[in-house]
């Protein structure tokens, strides 16, 4: 059964640092890549293409914020959305609470 890892993230997380940490065109395309589910490390670098390191830098930059959440399943890694992040409606995007962010 997945364990939980422990999330950085504080009680409040202001909009400006949501937007902060999706900001950046990587920790942008891993959000895009996990509005499809959950996804283990491998199979989120399969389409990215970065080094593994880097990688999980910007997991760890989406977790601290709370957009991503992760959880250990024997010796692999599934990220996935936060519950509190919610799929855009109609169209591809999510809902960050402060505001919406629409990929068309």
């Amino acid at each position: 059964m997945p364990v939980p890892l422990p999330q950085l993230q504080t009680e409040q997380t202001s909009c400006v640092d949501l937007l902060k940490a999706l900001a950046d065109e990587t920790r942008l395309a891993v959000v895009r890549q996990l509005m499809g589910g959950p996804m283990r490390v491998g199979e989120i670098n399969a389409e990215l293409q970065v080094e593994q390191t880097l990688l999980s830098h910007h997991l760890k930059v989406l977790r601290d914020v709370g957009l991503v959440s992760a959880e250990r399943d024997g010796k692999a890694v599934i990220y996935r959305l936060a519950p509190h992040v919610e799929a855009g409606k109609p169209g591809p995007g999510i809902n960050l609470g402060c505001c919406s962010l629409s990929f068309e």
